[in-house]
């Protein structure tokens, strides 16, 4: 009998595959970072067949550490990074160019020219979403108008889109060989072309975009008992595992932390940073500079949608700091470098290296350190890269509480950042609400693992799982209302500081 679920988390810099037992705990887990590729300012891109390469390394791996064949899964599912596109053949499996990051802002020109007429928020009340270089449409249409055998083969049919999930389904089902091409509503509904009502793809914005429907996958529920076909016998799983999970990393973790009633709200707190509230059965078009976006779906059950602010930057600020300036050698030395200061220092640091996100949505705005006078030292820079963090997910929350109505009580938090002690003590004083860390971390690919398990009956229902969710830390708020509120003032300061750089 199978008594673990797998799941591949396909993130930004890495992959990795972690194995679950019933009660969610880890029981194996593989990782492999891959290349960033950076062809010109603003640009990022990925290369797919590492990708693959390192999805098949990390399963083996993650196996082998557990001990475990791959004939012990009951189901496999997937979580990655929504937005990032690639194209690419159907007959052979090899993309026409590197897939386009979610983070990249080559799709400038394309959004400017779709904004001319219409203004911002064109598409918004079908898919949620401001246009924006961030989503996928805008960086399909780029792939057609710059790669001429792209174009040339989705004319003519022989060209596949997908987001990094579908791309590992198509490969894990079979590839060229009858593999499965799909997309989950989720990550559907963060390409710009999806209507949020009816999770179909919109053919007005399909023309509008010259995007060809037949290049576009199959549109699927998040966790799907009819599944998308068997891992194969001579795949890295040497199994025919059910593959019939899939889920954005966001929605992913909102799942792994059991948000599934309504006003529940989750932040991640990784390469960027990412908040998503429940809002029901019934999506709220955001007049605050949100998204409205899928958060799952069962089955044919009716999809629960969310409130998402996105953040760009608040663990690559870190990175940063170690990569480009060399003040620190490792991401955790950040915490022990802020602690040599009591406070920032008058510093403020806004991270818009790609421009700013929700609730802003300004490409034109560009990184600032501001506040600096002959006092301030590296240890208050330090202290302002993870402060940036707790600000942008303020901003978030503020916009949240007006669209809802509903004010946030607490809030659930997970990914790398969350160790960080200096930072989650932050976060609690500028929200004013307590956070709360799960005991298990990886709250990203156990909803991976929970979309699947769910699909095959592993898991009875959505009560078993908000069983297994238990508490590890909680912080709570202990600043005074005029020391909050002066940061927060002069942190509005500084984002001003950022807008119009980019003429």
């Amino acid at each position: 009998m199978a008594n673990y679920v797998g799941a591949l988390d396909q993130g930004t810099t890495s992959n990795r595959f972690i194995i679950f037992d019933h009660s969610g705990k880890i029981v194996g887990l593989d990782q492999k970072e891959h290349e960033q590729i950076f062809p010109k300012p603003g640009w990022v891109e990925h290369n797919p067949l590492e990708i693959w390469q390192n999805t098949r390394d990390v399963i083996l791996g993650a196996l082998a550490n557990a001990q475990l064949a791959g004939s012990d899964l009951a189901a496999v599912g997937i979580t990655n990074q929504r937005e990032t596109t690639v194209l690419w053949d159907k007959h052979t499996g090899k993309p026409y160019t590197n897939a386009v990051v979610w983070q990249c802002t080559r799709t400038d020109e394309i959004c400017k020219q779709l904004v001319r007429d219409h203004g911002q928020n064109r598409f918004r009340d079908k898919t949620g979403l401001p246009i924006a270089t961030y989503f996928s449409g805008p960086k399909i249409k780029w792939i057609l108008d710059n790669v001429a055998p792209a174009r040339k083969a989705a004319d003519k049919g022989q060209a596949l889109f997908g987001t990094m999930e579908t791309w590992i389904i198509w490969w894990l089902t079979g590839g060229p060989d009858g593999g499965s091409h799909v997309t989950d509503v989720t990550n559907a509904s963060r390409t710009m072309l999806m209507d949020l009502q009816t999770l179909q793809w919109d053919e007005e914005i399909l023309q509008v975009m010259g995007i060809p429907p037949q290049i576009l996958p199959r549109i699927v529920p998040s966790s799907d008992s009819t599944t998308w076909g068997t891992s194969r016998k001579d795949g890295p799983f040497d199994a025919e595992i059910p593959v019939c999970g899939a889920l954005g990393d966001q929605q992913a973790a909102l799942v792994g932390q059991t948000c599934f009633d309504m006003g529940e709200a989750k932040n991640t707190y990784g390469t960027g940073c990412f908040l998503l509230l429940n809002t029901g059965t019934t999506p709220t078009v955001s007049r605050q500079g949100l998204l409205t976006t899928l958060g799952y779906q069962i089955n044919d059950q009716a999809p629960v949608y969310c409130l998402e602010g996105s953040i760009a930057i608040t663990g690559a600020l870190v990175q940063w700091l170690r990569d480009n300036l060399g003040l620190i050698s490792s991401a955790p030395e950040i915490e022990t470098l802020a602690q040599t200061v009591e406070d920032n220092g008058g510093a403020y640091f806004v991270p818009a290296f790609s421009g700013l996100f929700a609730p802003y949505w300004r490409s034109d705005a560009r990184g600032v350190i501001v506040g600096l006078t002959r006092y301030v030292n590296k240890g208050h820079i330090a202290r302002a890269v993870l402060e940036a963090s707790a600000y942008q997910t303020r901003d978030i929350v503020n916009a949240m509480n007006k669209d809802s109505g509903v004010e946030l009580s607490r809030l659930k938090v997970d990914g790398g950042m969350v160790t960080n002690e200096v930072l989650m003590q932050f976060q609690s004083d500028m929200l004013n609400v307590p956070v709360i860390r799960p005991k298990v971390s990886e709250t990203t690919a156990l909803g991976a693992a929970y979309a699947a398990g769910l699909a095959v009956g592993f898991w009875s229902g959505l009560d078993e799982l908000r069983q297994n969710w238990a508490e590890d830390k909680t912080w709570h708020p202990a600043m005074a209302l005029a020391v909050r509120e002066k940061y927060y003032r002069e942190w509005k300061k500084a984002v001003d500081r950022t807008f119009n750089w980019v003429e």
